[in-house]
């Protein structure tokens, strides 16, 4: 019983010692959280915009083809107006990209945590 009590004391005493610690670095912590999330937003923004940009550009693609199969005279109207409409798809990917490394290496709202 005796040791039972001596090893909960010492417990309590490195917990509360050491707590002091812990309650000294919040700040870093804080600092560290907010870098994750913002890792993480970047990382969702890319995916997302790589994702349905991917989709769209499909999609302009198969619209495409099916116009020139059924009318083999425009395909040269059709080529450059695909072109244009990718690459304007396109554009919004890189915008996505742009914002990400703004948040991972600008990080403009770092200046709110002090």
């Amino acid at each position: 019983m005796k040791k039972y009590s001596v090893s909960t004391v010492a417990a309590l005493v490195l917990v509360l010692g050491f707590s002091s610690l812990a309650f000294a670095s919040e700040g870093a912590i804080g600092a560290l959280e907010f870098y994750v999330w913002s890792v993480i937003a970047a990382g969702l923004c890319i995916a997302f915009a790589a994702g349905l940009c991917g989709i769209g550009q499909g999609m302009g693609l198969k619209s495409a083809v099916e116009g020139i199969a059924r009318n083999p005279e425009a395909s040269g109207k059709v080529t450059v107006t695909l072109l244009i409409g990718l690459a304007m798809i396109e554009s919004l990917c890189i915008y996505a990209l742009v914002i990400s490394l703004i948040i991972l290496y600008a990080n403009p709202a770092a200046k709110l945590l002090g």
